[in-house]
C-alpha cells in the first residue's frame, strides 16, 4: 500500500467514525426528505416554550429533539399543532412524530408507539402565601384544584382523591379542568381555585422563574414516562430513534441536556418502548 492510499484509507475510517451511528436506520422517505416533521406545542416550560425576547424555541424537548435528529443525519421542521390534534397529525401525515411532553399512557398505545426518554409525575402546588394552609397533599381534599383538561392529570387526581380523601372520610378534591398549565396558574392567582396540578418536571422551573410566588406541596403522586410518539405504521422510524437515543445516552450528551435544564432526577437509565426496556 502506498503512502497516498494509506492516507485515503485513514481519512475514510475517520469519516466513518464520526458519521451518525443510527443514520443508516432512517427510513428511505425520511432520508430522502432530509428532515423530520415534529409536532410540538411550545407552551410547557421548561420542556418547550418560545423565548419572549427572541421568539425562538427553547426547552429540554427542543434540545433533545435536535440532538436526536443530528444523530440521524436529518434536520427538524417544527409543526406547532394543538395537543388535541397531535395524534391525528401522525395518521394524516402532517407530522412524522410527536415530541411535546406527551405521557406514555396505555390508552394511547392503540394508535401510537412511544420511545420513552424521561420520568414524570403529577404534583400539587399552590400560592406561596397559602403555604401554611397546604402543607400536605391531603390538605387539598375538598378544595378546588386546577389542571389541564388535555392531560391525564384530571383522571389521575380523581383516582388519587378516591384513595386518599374519600376513602378516609374526607371530601373529594374538586377537579377543575383548565385550558392548560398557564390557565391553571391564572385561576390560582385570581383566587378561583385553591391549588393546581402540573408535571413534576416543570415545577422547579416555575418556582425558580416566579420567585416567592408558588410552593410545591408533597411529592409526585403518580409515576409515568414521557415519550416521543410514532404512528404504529412507522416501526422503522421508531427503531431509528431508539438507536439514536441509545447513542446519546452512551456518549453522555443525553445527561448533558438534562443537567442543563436542572432535570437530572428525571433521566432514565435505559431506553424504553411503551414503558418496557429495549433488549
Amino acid at each position: 500500500m502506498t503512502l497516498k492510499s494509506a492516507l485515503l484509507v485513514a481519512v475514510g475510517l475517520a469519516c466513518a467514525a464520526v458519521a451518525p451511528a443510527a443514520a443508516q436506520d432512517v427510513p428511505a422517505r425520511i432520508k430522502s426528505a432530509g428532515k423530520v416533521i415534529v409536532a410540538n406545542q411550545p407552551n410547557y416550560p421548561p420542556m418547550e416554550y418560545k423565548d419572549p425576547a427572541t421568539n425562538t424555541l427553547k426547552g429540554l424537548d427542543i434540545d433533545l429533539s435536535l440532538a436526536l435528529a443530528k444523530q440521524l443525519g436529518v434536520t427538524v421542521e417544527w409543526a406547532d399543532i394543538g395537543f388535541e390534534q397531535m395524534i391525528s397529525s401522525l395518521t394524516t401525515g402532517r407530522a412524522d412524530l410527536i415530541h411535546s411532553g406527551m405521557s406514555d399512557l396505555p390508552k394511547r398505545r392503540d394508535s401510537l408507539d412511544f420511545v420513552d426518554y424521561m420520568k414524570s409525575g403529577a404534583q400539587f402546588y399552590t400560592l406561596a402565601d397559602r403555604k401554611d394552609e397546604f402543607k400536605l397533599p391531603t390538605d387539598f381534599c375538598g378544595k378546588k384544584v386546577a389542571m389541564s383538561r388535555r392531560t391525564s392529570f384530571p383522571d389521575e387526581t380523581a383516582k388519587w382523591s378516591k384513595e386518599n380523601c374519600e376513602a378516609q372520610g374526607k371530601p373529594a378534591v374538586q377537579v377543575v379542568g383548565s385550558e392548560g398549565s398557564a390557565d391553571a396558574r391564572t385561576q390560582l392567582k385570581q383566587g378561583r381555585v385553591d391549588g393546581a396540578v402540573q408535571g413534576s418536571e416543570t415545577l422547579p422551573y416555575l418556582v425558580g422563574l416566579e420567585k416567592d410566588s408558588y410552593v410545591i406541596v408533597g411529592k409526585p403522586f403518580t409515576s409515568l414516562y414521557q415519550g416521543i410518539a410514532f404512528a404504529k405504521t412507522e416501526p422503522g422510524l421508531r427503531d431509528a430513534y431508539v438507536a439514536a437515543l441509545k447513542t446519546l445516552m452512551a456518549s453522555g450528551e443525553y445527561k448533558k441536556i438534562f443537567d442543563s435544564w436542572g432535570l437530572a432526577d428525571a433521566m432514565l437509565d435505559t431506553v424504553l418502548v411503551n414503558s418496557e426496556p429495549v433488549k
